[in-house]
Parts: structure tokens; C-alpha cells; sequence
């Protein structure tokens, strides 16, 4: 079956499992996942976030090195090594998909989100579950700053009053004319944040895999590009905040300081 045949078939309850991919390499934050100063690995903390969601049957860890597969077996938590030929978290996630054919969708957990709520993971599930024909779902939350609207390290999201995304961006969308501060206090929103996660029908999972990178994927650097220039449709849910993912040193130390205040 070619990509742009592929046509979801609708079920009333979806069969879900979580799978977080796990790579040890990064950038400003070396070895974050395996930061312990709270007294648990960074990706344990993700973990057990992850496994508050109801409507899962499970959650895995994808990853590419031994010592986070250790440290996953070390707390209990179900892990998996994966190719370290990945070239991204989405490819990690489908090869581990590939390994669940009983599954329906699989919910695509950043390992750096160990504040991530459990009903969010629940909301994309059921955002599949409502719309047949869409094949990806995801998250966005309102954007109330100008420097956040203008950050290009702020994917912004614009989607349809049915809830489908029409486009994502790193620079501000909708583009106002002309600017006016109360665009930023509107109701409903003028503006949306996109939310990294991601719940994906296995076997469109499987088919996305395959695809080279479109163009304007390659020029905003945003995967989820991808699926719309194929002619998909992504559904998007508003929740009220995002979660605080970890990037840097000053971002992991904020976190550390959270847990020890609770």
C-alpha cells in the first residue's frame, strides 16, 4: 500500500502504548537523561510522569546506549536498544513500533519532560479516537508574550476551527499586519505554542518512517512538516501551559530546586 493510499480505519478505543526515545548524546546538556541529583535519573522522572496517564497499556524506553538502558532496567522501567542509526526520535520510536503490532497508536514522549502531565497524553489519544481521519495528534497552548511569539526556538502552530493544523512555524503565526498589544490578551488566543508530543496510528507511524524530508521541513527544521506536505491531517488540542522540558544546565537546575521544594 503507497503512503497516499493509506486511509485509517475508525475504532472506538484505541489500543495505545507510550514510547520514550532515549538518546545519550546532547548538546547543551551533557548525559541529561542520566542526571541523578534529585536522587533519580532525569529519565525516570519521565518515566514516572508518563506512566500517570490512564489510557495506556504500557510505556517503553528507546534508546541507544547501554548505560540509559541500565538505568532503566535499575528502576523497574521496560527498555529497549534501538539503532544507533536513528536519525531522529520519531525513526527510534517506529522501530519500536514495529515491534508492537497488537498496538493501535503510539504516544511519542520527549525523555527530557519529566513534568509532563498524564492527562495530556490521555487528551492526544483521544483526539484520534474523536477524528477518524486524522492519523497524527498533538498539543498546543496559548502564547501570552512577544518575546515568546517572536523566538524562533518557539514553534508556533495555527490549525482550523475543526482543530486540524494548516502549518507550523519557528517564526510568528498568524503574521499581523499591524501590531497591537491586546492580539496578545485575546480570547480566544490569536496565538498558539506547539507541545512536542505526539500520538501517531502505528501503521501511518510505520509509513512516515519511510518518507525523505520535504522541503519546507528542511527549511524550518520541524519533522511534523512532513506529515502535512503528504497531505495529512494532524489534530491539535489546547491545554492551559507546557510543560518545562530540559534543555540546559540553568533549566535542570530550576527543576532540581522544584522537587526539593515539594
Amino acid at each position: 500500500m503507497s503512503l497516499a493510499s493509506y486511509s485509517p480505519r475508525p475504532r472506538l478505543r484505541l489500543r495505545s502504548q507510550i514510547v520514550i526515545p532515549a538518546r545519550l548524546a546532547s548538546t547543551r546538556l551533557p548525559q541529561k537523561l542520566l542526571l541523578d541529583r534529585t536522587g533519580k535519573p532525569l529519565i525516570q522522572h519521565t518515566y514516572e510522569a508518563a506512566c500517570r496517564a490512564l489510557r495506556p497499556e504500557g510505556v517503553t524506553i528507546a534508546t541507544d546506549h547501554e548505560s540509559i538502558f541500565a538505568a532503566v532496567r535499575a528502576f523497574g522501567g521496560e527498555a529497549v536498544m534501538t539503532s544507533p542509526a536513528c536519525a531522529s526520535g520519531t525513526d527510534r520510536v517506529a522501530e519500536v513500533a514495529r515491534r508492537m503490532a497488537d498496538v493501535d497508536v503510539i504516544v511519542n514522549v520527549q525523555g527530557d519532560e519529566p513534568e509532563l502531565s498524564g492527562s495530556s497524553i490521555d487528551r492526544v489519544i483521544e483526539l484520534l479516537e474523536e477524528d477518524p481521519a486524522a492519523v497524527v495528534s498533538t498539543l498546543a497552548t496559548p502564547i501570552r508574550s512577544r518575546e515568546q511569539l517572536e523566538d524562533p526556538a518557539c514553534v508556533k502552530v495555527v490549525f482550523d476551527g475543526g482543530g486540524r493544523a494548516l502549518y507550523f512555524s519557528r517564526s510568528p503565526i498568524p503574521h499581523a499586519r499591524q501590531w497591537d498589544d491586546a492580539l496578545l490578551a485575546s480570547d480566544p488566543p490569536s496565538f498558539y505554542q506547539h507541545v512536542g508530543m505526539y500520538a501517531y496510528r502505528r501503521d501511518f507511524l510505520m509509513r512516515l518512517a519511510t518518507l525523505p524530508p520535504c522541503l519546507l521541513e528542511k527549511i524550518e527544521c520541524l519533522e511534523q512538516l512532513r506529515v502535512l506536505d503528504a497531505g495529512f491531517a494532524i489534530r491539535v488540542a489546547v491545554i492551559d501551559a507546557a510543560t518545562r522540558g530540559i534543555d540546559t544546565p540553568h533549566d535542570y537546575q530550576a527543576f532540581v530546586e522544584r522537587q526539593q521544594s515539594r
